[in-house]
């Protein structure tokens, strides 16, 4: 999996590549906070679920479906995501993180078609190293996780918020 924080900086690129005026500095943060929240399948581990099993690490909780419904979940119990546009960019923010997950190089792909499919799907390429667990960030290969994060992912979503202050600034010029 890529760092918790890169997950969390989709949502917040295209936050700013729209505006404020279009996504909310309140919705930016919790399209961060839905995009990590996937990864809070591991809690299963203590209860006896296995990494592969359909509600293991990168399982359902990782699918498109479910960032789909999860998201209407928080559009029906919170007023300001209760535009299509908000439901739209919380689902999006959630499924960015299986989306990112089948590019790492490392565990067990995404089961991103559940509940139709519980097959681990990687992307045809996988360029992003994935991330170690727990102290083993501090080493060597957290480094060159790091720096694949920053390659592959940090860099294209810098681009995209510049792209999105340059255009708005076009605009009202």
């Amino acid at each position: 999996m890529p760092t918790i924080m890169t997950h969390a900086l989709v949502p917040l690129a295209f936050a700013v590549a729209a505006g404020a005026g279009r996504i909310s500095p309140k919705l930016a943060l919790a399209g961060a906070i839905l995009t990590v929240l996937p990864d809070a399948d591991v809690v299963g581990f203590r209860f006896g679920v296995e990494y592969a099993d359909a509600w293991g690490h990168r399982g359902a909780t990782h699918s498109l479906v479910f960032a789909a419904l999860f998201a209407g979940a928080v559009s029906l119990v919170w007023r300001e995501a209760r535009s299509l546009f908000a439901w739209a960019f919380l689902a999006i923010s959630m499924a960015s993180h299986g989306l990112l997950d089948t590019l790492t190089d490392g565990g067990l792909a995404a089961a991103l078609w559940w509940p139709f499919s519980e097959a681990r799907i990687f992307a045809p390429e996988t360029p992003i190293r994935v991330s170690p667990i727990g102290a083993g960030f501090f080493s060597a290969r957290g480094l060159e996780t790091l720096l694949s994060e920053i390659r592959w992912i940090w860099l294209p979503c810098g681009v995209l918020a510049m792209a999105g202050i340059g255009l708005r600034r076009l605009r009202r010029a």
